[in-house]
């Protein structure tokens, strides 16, 4: 698991891929005198250290304790240079920063003309590769020079200016505000998850509303369609809306296939993008686009144009696997999916640092959920423990619940019933206290407690009640989303048809055509 509260500077070298190491210690000895040795000293320690401990740093090397504070902030200084020196040609706004420090040079030597050749050249190509907040600075830096000096490069060029700057601050603006809706929905996603009343529902409308008027979506460009897409999705995931978050996260898709370009230079919104695509197939069951986009997602991710670095590659991996176990779970094929558990295991631990929590704990749930499948309760309960004895699973309350409600399933199923009394009782109190009880719950924990009480040939006459009883919640719109982490209703019918849970969801996926 993540540990978040690690030493920056620790983290930072244990981050540095072979080459980085090789270049940064090339780059520190063209610093190396006899008054920094030490700093170049303490990078070794580190990067020798299984673990941050002041005591073996102290220990080891010739560092005062009155000198590591500042030691520590100049070596973490000096690795970021020696990256910053080393960034791939091909991101694009490096190039862009770099073109504008040299432009910033040229102004402060007072060659004004060659400074505003370099600007309007990095210009063109910021706005090429739709960077306009890089294009209104560098707007900004030309209107400066132009103000201050007679240059006389262009005629009419005050009035060029002036137009590019109102174009590129109002389109900068609609971004903003886009991206400021898209977050604060988000945000309330990862906290409450789904609406659950029509008073939440109206408010998240509402709210949609009041920030997306006297919009001009006529007026858009690359970056601007994106954050629309992302609001409208956020907005659709809110409120269950499972067909327009399919149209939304697929119009964001589209968008960067139709611009290829912008895949490379923002990957982090691509594959995000697909993710989304992915998990509202997911809802509604569209197996055949499903199992498309995942193969055209994986595809794309190993295109040798695609950026390779830490961050990606921990995203990539997060999406394409979720996904693949989502698939499995969708086709009922848990017995074929198993292989892919070790795998994950292994590449949550290589990806540890760049994982959060809840996502570490999303992974657990489909794990649980292959071996719930797969008739492995007792594994099944091992992984959902993780989860229920979290404490610190703050976001996506609805998991935790529901993981609660699956692992007193797989106690009723392995037979360990001896203390489900007290499960369900604390079950009970956790979803008043998350405030997420709703129909479902109340159902699932009434029946599963007076499952002891009924007599052995009355059993599948009860499943059979539940079953109806489940059905008609699944109508609604504010209790359907209980069954988009739990298939009850397959469960049900594999008790009352004496049937495996993966013949029976194996079966409805055949007979699902989409």
């Amino acid at each position: 698991m993540a540990n978040h509260q690690k030493d920056f500077l620790f983290v930072l070298i244990k981050s540095l891929s072979k080459s980085e190491k090789r270049q940064f210690k090339i780059f520190a000895s063209r610093l190396e005198t006899s008054s920094n040795t030490k700093f170049i000293e303490l990078f070794n320690i580190l990067d020798k250290s299984e673990g941050y401990d002041e005591k073996i740093i102290l220990k080891n090397g010739n560092i005062k304790k009155v000198q590591l504070s500042n030691l520590k902030s100049y070596l973490y200084k000096q690795i970021l240079v020696s990256i910053r020196l080393n960034i791939p040609n091909q991101n694009i706004r490096y190039q862009l920063r770099e073109q504008i420090d040299f432009a910033t040079i040229l102004y402060n030597k007072g060659l004004y003309k060659q400074s505003l050749k370099i600007l309007d050249k990095t210009k063109q190509q910021a706005l090429e590769n739709d960077e306009k907040y890089m294009a209104y600075e560098i707007v900004e830096f030309e209107k400066l020079i132009e103000s201050q000096y007679i240059t006389r490069s262009i005629q009419g060029r005050a009035d060029e200016l002036v137009i590019q700057a109102k174009e590129l601050n109002y389109k900068n603006t609609i971004s903003s505000k886009l991206s400021n809706l898209s977050l604060q929905l988000y945000g309330i996603m990862l906290k409450t998850g789904y609406v659950k009343t029509d008073e939440e529902y109206k408010y998240i409308n509402d709210y949609f509303k009041k920030h997306i008027t006297k919009i001009d979506e006529r007026k858009f460009g690359f970056r601007e369609r994106y954050w629309f897409y992302n609001a409208k999705l956020w907005r659709s995931f809110l409120v269950q809306d499972f067909l327009s978050c399919y149209k939304y996260s697929h119009k964001w898709v589209t968008l960067f296939y139709d611009n290829e370009n912008m895949i490379f230079q923002n990957p982090v919104f691509f594959l995000k993008g697909n993710h989304y695509l992915l998990e509202s197939l997911f809802m509604l069951k569209y197996k055949s686009n499903f199992k498309k986009y995942l193969a055209l997602l994986e595809e794309t991710t190993l295109d040798s144009r695609f950026p390779v670095n830490d961050n990606v590659a921990s995203l990539s991996f997060l999406y394409i696997y979720n996904n693949k176990l989502n698939y499995h779970i969708l086709e009922g094929t848990f017995a074929e999916s198993e292989y892919l558990i070790p795998i994950v295991l292994d590449k949550m631990t290589l990806h540890s640092e760049h994982l959060d929590e809840h996502h570490e704990m999303l992974f657990y749930y489909k794990i649980a959920c292959i071996y719930f499948g797969n008739e492995k309760h007792n594994e099944c309960i091992f992984y959902l423990e993780k989860i229920i004895n979290n404490k610190n699973l703050y976001v996506r309350e609805d998991l935790a619940c529901f993981a609660r409600i699956l692992c007193l399933i797989a106690h009723y199923e392995s037979g360990k019933d001896f203390n489900l009394e007290n499960q369900l009782k604390s079950t009970y109190k956790f979803l008043i206290k998350m405030n997420d009880l709703h129909e479902v719950q109340k159902e699932m924990i009434r029946f599963l407690k007076n499952l002891n009480s009924i007599y052995p040939s009355d059993i599948k006459k009860e499943f059979v009640k539940m079953k109806e009883r489940f059905i008609e919640l699944d109508k609604n719109t504010y209790e359907k989303r209980a069954f988009l982490y739990l298939d009850i209703i397959s469960w049900l019918e594999s008790k009352i048809e004496n049937r495996k849970i993966s013949d029976i969801i194996r079966e409805k996926a055949r007979l699902n055509n989409r």
